[in-house]
């Protein structure tokens, strides 16, 4: 089935402000299409996990919120482009406990489990882009 992007909204996120706005500007959505309290927080939680990722690897870059349809399933698909060094591997990147950084934060693997559908692309040099989706049902 086809998804339809029903509104979109880009923000750019360059300092450590522009978090709180993303998050806010995340659940404003979420709320609109009557996404219940849990499925919320995992796609805030997971949105401000990736976020704090491309600030401090990729350092910032842009975010598209955008309100999507399948069929009579609603949900907020967000992607998170960086212009960073990118990840050079991309498997070793999604391996519980993997850490470049000296944080116990949920790393990419942990924010996959949080929404239905998670997409790394990556290439060394160029950047990342991360697109997740959370449908408000699932």
């Amino acid at each position: 089935m086809t998804i339809l992007p029903l509104a979109k909204d880009t923000i750019k996120v360059y300092k450590e402000q522009d978090v709180v706005l993303l998050r806010n500007r995340v659940k404003e959505h979420a709320v609109r299409i009557k996404m219940g309290l849990v499925n919320q927080t995992k796609l805030i939680t997971a949105a401000s996990e990736l976020v704090r990722n491309m600030l401090r690897y990729g350092g910032g870059g842009e975010v598209l919120i955008e309100v999507i349809s399948r069929g009579r399933d609603n949900g907020v698909r967000l992607s998170f482009k960086d212009k960073g060094p990118g990840i050079a591997d991309i498997k070793k990147a999604m391996a519980d406990g993997f850490s470049t950084g000296k944080s116990l934060g949920l790393g990419l693997p942990g924010t996959k489990r949080l929404v239905n559908e998670f997409d790394l692309k990556s290439e060394v040099g160029k950047g990342t882009t991360v697109t997740i989706i959370k449908w408000a049902n699932g």
